[in-house]
């Protein structure tokens, strides 16, 4: 079977949820958030669930554990928290949930940025993997950062890696 044709095999809808970490975002100035949501539309996927919270470790964790326990959600899109700054826990905590990691993600989110952005790419810490049954990945905040992983690697892949999971 061609990789086209094992592609074509995906699921045709997936269900995500989106997590903002963000100290200072709120519903109104959420860009990133809100263009993940507008490339899932787009590609006839649906967000089953959509959540700002503080970068604080505690209440990450907790988000996190209930969109990986939820039986309407098949992808967890994380943004924010990914940097080197004192704040950014997310990739930690991401981290801790990763059972399976796809490191060919975060190593060519890294290429393609710096593509765009020069060496400042070197201080993101986008992860990619599966937790239990479910694939997450955890992006930078930046709207740009957000816009080149999802039309670059996420939604070309998006459908694949649930009916991977799903044994499909």
């Amino acid at each position: 079977m061609s990789v086209h044709e094992h592609k074509e095999k995906g699921h045709k809808s997936v269900r995500c949820f989106v997590i903002t970490v963000s100290d200072t975002r709120d519903d109104a100035t959420d860009t990133s958030g809100q263009t993940i949501k507008s490339l899932l539309s787009g590609e006839g996927h649906s967000t089953n669930g959509y959540r700002i919270v503080k970068d604080e470790p505690a209440q990450i964790d907790a988000l996190l554990n209930e969109a990986l326990g939820s039986e309407n959600v098949d992808a967890v899109i994380v943004n924010g928290g990914t940097g080197i700054a004192p704040r950014d826990g997310t990739f930690e905590v991401v981290n801790r949930f990763l059972e399976k990691k796809l490191d060919g993600f975060g190593e060519i989110f890294r290429y393609l940025s710096y593509l765009d952005i020069g060496s400042a790419a070197i201080m993101s810490r986008a992860a990619a993997g599966t937790a239990r049954g479910k694939v997450l990945i955890s992006l930078p905040g930046s709207k740009g950062a957000v816009s080149l992983a999802m039309e670059k690697l996420i939604l070309p892949e998006l459908r694949h890696m649930v009916s991977q999971l799903q044994g499909k």
